[in-house]
């Protein structure tokens, strides 16, 4: 019971129903009237300390709750960067793996272009098809690399002043198909292995089709010059029997001439002799050419009274300030619930349930149960301060009656009061 209601006296001592001159009914005792003044006072402390220690708390609730959403905020943009970190390393190798698998590609469709031999062109057709099926793996892997990489981006430069957050009460869940950091950095790491070990088989293959037609030249070459030995080494036995055949006819016709010498009809000549001229042999050397290939006092009633006003007014300002508190909170969570709306577009693996993830969903969580507490203690201050307005108008109702009472003791008693009759008068010596 706010206002204290004293009971009516009617008791043997009580001068109710009697024609007592001087008297009206009387309704009430002196001592209900301070107990009843003693209410009125209690109660006028007790809701203004009420509202005192509403304020202190609100106070404290919403310098913690501001904390909280700054720190918070923090904390996830934190985590985007670190996320992003490892986005742009494995963004990086992979576009590294792509660019040599590329080369190496290259280099393969250069070495099968220039070989002529359409057995080597068979043997090379099947392993630039693998590097390009390779290549096309990692080249996807990276595209959803990048996208994922500029969404966390965007992600990161959200603040409270962005005009592009809103509220997405959703979007703070998780995806069923989502994948774990460590699946999501297995797949990388498994495409850029699975491409280079094709990599390092396409060099093996390059290097081993170098090594077979260097040695294939190589035995040319020996195989050259041994037929160049052999025919030189058959010239020369060719030119032995030569000389021994020309020899061997020297002998012959030597004798010939003497016989045609001695019969008469010839002319006779002691020195003359007909030597066959030797027919020069010409020899012509073979050559060849090779070729190669990289946050009370008690007084009397009208005292009581500024002081419920001042802390009506102090509590109307912590309202103002609690509304405020609840508001200035909305931006933080949309600030969340963006990022995680927008996050959830990451393509394929990259829709991940990774530490930025988590603390999102967190801070969610977080600031939506800071706005309750912020609106709870609003509800309490409201209250408060419905209870002041009361005490306010009881103290208010009690001043009037107070002042009236004081108006007809002393302007209409006391005035009749100064004409009582003197003691002469009394003792009827007048």
């Amino acid at each position: 019971m706010k206002a204290y209601e004293a009971a009516l006296n009617t008791g043997p001592d009580s001068s109710c129903g009697l024609a007592t001159a001087g008297f009206r009914t009387a309704k009430y005792l002196t001592e209900e009237w301070h107990q009843h003044n003693y209410a009125q006072y209690h109660q006028a402390f007790a809701d203004r300390d009420g509202s005192e220690r509403c304020r202190h708390e609100s106070q404290r609730l919403a310098a913690y709750a501001a904390a909280l959403a700054q720190r918070t905020q923090e904390d996830s943009t934190a985590k985007l960067g670190q996320r992003l970190q490892d986005t742009h390393f494995w963004k990086a190798e992979l576009q590294r793996e792509t660019e040599d698998l590329s080369a190496e590609t290259d280099l393969l469709a250069a070495q099968k272009a220039g070989r002529q031999s359409a057995s080597h062109r068979g043997a090379l057709h099947p392993r630039p098809r693998l590097n390009r099926d390779h290549k096309q793996i990692c080249e996807m892997d990276w595209s959803d690399k990048v996208e994922t990489y500029n969404i966390d981006d965007k992600c990161g430069r959200y603040n409270n002043q962005s005009t592009n957050i809103q509220f997405h009460p959703s979007s703070s869940k998780f995806e069923e198909s989502a994948s774990t950091p460590e699946t999501w950095a297995k797949f990388s790491h498994d495409n850029i292995y699975r491409a280079e070990r094709e990599r390092l088989a396409s060099i093996n293959l390059r290097l081993l089709i170098d090594n077979i037609l260097h040695d294939t030249a190589e035995d040319l070459h020996l195989q050259c010059a041994a037929v160049n030995e052999a025919f030189a080494k058959r010239c020369e036995e060719m030119e032995d029997a030569k000389h021994k055949l020309e020899h061997h006819l020297k002998k012959i016709q030597l004798p010939l001439a003497t016989v045609r010498c001695s019969r008469p009809m010839g002319v006779a000549g002691s020195s003359g002799q007909y030597l066959p001229q030797p027919t020069p042999l010409l020899a012509a050397p073979i050559g060849l050419e090779q070729r190669t290939v990289a946050s009370g006092r008690h007084d009397w009633p009208n005292l009581r009274t500024r002081q419920t006003l001042k802390e009506i007014g102090d509590q109307e300002n912590n309202i103002a300030a609690l509304k405020q508190a609840i508001k200035d909170k909305e931006a933080p969570l949309k600030v969340a619930q963006t990022r995680l709306y927008d996050r959830s577009f990451r393509p394929n693996v990259e829709l991940c349930r990774d530490p930025a993830q988590f603390r999102l969903i967190s801070e969610v969580e977080e600031l939506t149960e800071s706005i309750e507490s912020l609106k709870q203690k609003l509800l309490e201050a409201e209250q408060s301060l419905r209870n002041l307005e009361d005490t306010r108008m009881s103290l208010e109702k009690e001043i009037a009656v107070k002042s009236n009472s004081i108006f007809i003791d002393r302007q209409k008693c006391m005035a009749h009061r100064t004409r009582y009759p003197v003691v002469l008068k009394l003792a009827g010596y007048q």
